[in-house]
């Protein structure tokens, strides 16, 4: 359904493009239909007010299929917010509890080691302390 009216919507917008470029602008410049080429078709009055009553039935249906597009997809998802999109809280109260203190991050320790003492092997690739001398 949503699709069918979206492509009449398509075809209202194109079919509206087209009745608005038909128009004779007010400088007669800029309109298609206004020129010499077209006098013999119908007259100068009678096709402004064709062309000014096809504008208006156009964009009224335009609007309507704006309207019937923004309705069907707001009835198109069950959740409308992410407030409702959440599980219900319970209805008891969550126990209060104290808040720990806050420990101070642990800090870690340097290696401690005696001069002489043979060093455990380091991996590949790790930085060498200097050598003392």
């Amino acid at each position: 359904m949503q699709t069918i009216i979206l492509v009449i919507h398509l075809m209202l917008a194109v079919a509206l493009v087209g009745a608005v470029l038909l128009q004779k602008s007010e400088g007669g410049a800029l309109g298609i239909g206004g020129g010499g080429g077209m006098s013999g078709f119908m007259t100068g009055r009678s096709t402004a007010n064709l062309l000014t009553r096809t504008t208006a039935i156009l964009a009224g249906a335009f609007f309507a299929t704006s309207i019937l597009l923004v309705i069907l997809a707001a009835h198109r998802n069950e959740a409308r917010s992410v407030i409702e999109q959440t599980a219900p809280a319970s209805t008891a109260p969550a126990p209060a509890s104290t808040p720990a203190a806050p420990s101070a991050p642990a800090v870690p320790a340097a290696p401690t080691s005696t001069p002489g003492a043979p060093q455990p092997p380091e991996a590949p690739g790790a930085p060498q302390p200097p050598a003392q001398q």
